[in-house]
């Protein structure tokens, strides 16, 4: 995009920066994808040379010609990841911890597994803890004793689901969480989790950086809904769409095999309904998706539902957990402080089932979940890839010194993201967009239930 030594922009014809050269230049740039820093990097890297970094690479954030023609010279860009010539920590005298938090997902073993092999034997850190049970492991009064973690120790635990160090969810306090890692002298600690998760490590980067400490805290996004802003894709995505699609077959199966069958799959997504969408558009067999991001009445639905019995005999319904949640109506939230769901999978095979037996219109209605069984399988291969990297270059970033971050996947490169963007919100279907429509081109459903 960028040409000749002075970067012109060849879209919109504005000098355009790739890179922070100087004081001067930073000021012109985009602050709010800067990555924190503990402080000077004094050490050199043992790594070859030719797979360095340079300190100013990036990636736009809008790579869009109509992103450029708004840039006005300085186009928003976000860090890119991977290992630095010069190191902020000493590997010999290095301490780095892993906790994994919340729900389990294909990939965290993996994740684990990963980290604690590029600190081994890619920069030599011998003290690897793993803290057991998610962030109760952090609080010394709850008194879980963390794993010490070598290669050996991790050897084979990528080809098991789940997490070897435990998970919880919850809030912790921040306090006792810095108190564990300042008395242990911890000098990095690794946060493998979703937005809650992500939220609690940058509470404890403030809480440290109050307290004038240079300890690193770098997140890796796991959550199978994919709904962590600035990365492309969440580890466990993958893995959960590629085995959504034996329940839906399955569905589908039981639906053709009864007069007026209908199959119903209930998948992951509290907020976002990506997996739902993309397992429909993978199976091609699914005849109506329901989506947080969609509303819709349940009258609109059992319209849709009578004529598609009466036309083919047999209809098959995806729907995401979070789906139709004003209609459920569940009140109260849970241990980390999101609303409690209604079981919208159980309602819509209630309602079903009863309006059509009042209208004396008999159906045959199969009801399948498989949420836990998908999120505690191993990762599919290319998950496992794809957790490998993603941990990779989180050891990069905390080597380095950086915090506050987590590590993203944007244009198809690796980028290290502030913690503050990642949390700002949550990513959702936008139901005008291109997902979405062809969601509806692949079910042929109406764009409107509400």
């Amino acid at each position: 995009m960028f040409m000749g030594t002075r970067r012109f922009c060849i879209v919109c014809g504005l000098r355009s920066q790739t890179a922070v050269r100087n004081r001067k230049d930073e000021a012109r740039m985009d602050n709010s994808f800067r990555i924190p820093k503990l402080g000077l990097c004094r050490y050199e890297s043992s790594l070859p040379p030719a797979f360095f970094v340079a300190e100013n690479a990036a990636i736009l954030v809008d790579a869009t010609a109509d992103g450029c023609r708004k840039c006005s010279g300085r186009p928003p860009m976000m860090e890119a990841a991977g290992p630095r010539k010069r190191l902020f920590f000493d590997a010999r005298r290095t301490a780095a911890a892993i906790v994994t938090c919340g729900g389990l997902c294909p990939g965290l073993n993996d994740v684990i597994r990963a980290l604690t092999m590029v600190l081994w034997h890619e920069y030599g850190v011998r003290s690897i803890l793993g803290i057991r049970y998610g962030y109760e492991g952090l609080v010394e009064s709850i008194g879980h004793r963390p794993l010490r973690l070598t290669p050996d120790k991790v050897e084979d635990i990528h080809q098991d689901g789940g997490t070897i160090l435990g998970s919880s969810r919850g809030h912790q306090p921040v306090e006792a969480m810095a108190d564990f890692l300042e008395k242990r002298k911890i000098d990095i600690l690794f946060t493998v989790g979703g937005d809650g998760t992500q939220r609690g490590a940058l509470a404890l980067v403030r809480e440290l950086a109050r307290r004038g400490r240079k300890t690193a805290v770098v997140g890796i996004p796991k959550t199978i809904d994919n709904d962590i802003c600035y990365t492309e894709r969440t580890f466990g995505f993958e893995t959960a769409v590629a085995m959504s699609r034996l329940p839906i077959t399955c569905a589908h199966m039981e639906a053709k095999g009864a007069r007026n069958g209908v199959g119903l799959v209930k998948l992951m997504g509290r907020e976002s309904g990506f997996v739902a969408a993309y397992a429909t558009l993978a199976s091609s067999d699914v005849n109506l998706v329901l989506v947080p991001e969609v509303p819709f009445r349940i009258e609109k639905v059992l319209d849709f539902l009578r004529a598609r019995l009466r036309r083919k005999r047999h209809a098959v319904i995806v729907v995401a957990e979070g789906a139709g949640q004003d209609i459920v109506g569940a009140t109260g939230t849970d241990a980390s402080g999101n609303r409690k769901l209604g079981d919208i999978g159980v309602h819509l095979r209630n309602v079903i089932t009863e309006q059509f037996r009042n209208e004396g219109f008999p159906v045959t209605v199969r009801y399948i979940d498989p949420s836990y069984i998908i999120r505690s399988a191993p990762a599919e291969p290319d998950d496992s890839v794809f957790c490998f990297r993603l941990a990779e270059n989180a050891v990069h970033a905390a080597m380095s010194g950086r915090t506050g971050m987590i590590v993203g996947l944007w244009n198809g490169q690796f980028v290290n993201v502030p913690m503050e963007k990642a949390v700002s919100r949550r990513k959702r279907i936008d139901p005008n967009g291109p997902l979405w429509r062809s969601v509806l081109d692949n079910t042929g459903q109406p764009p409107i239930l509400a």
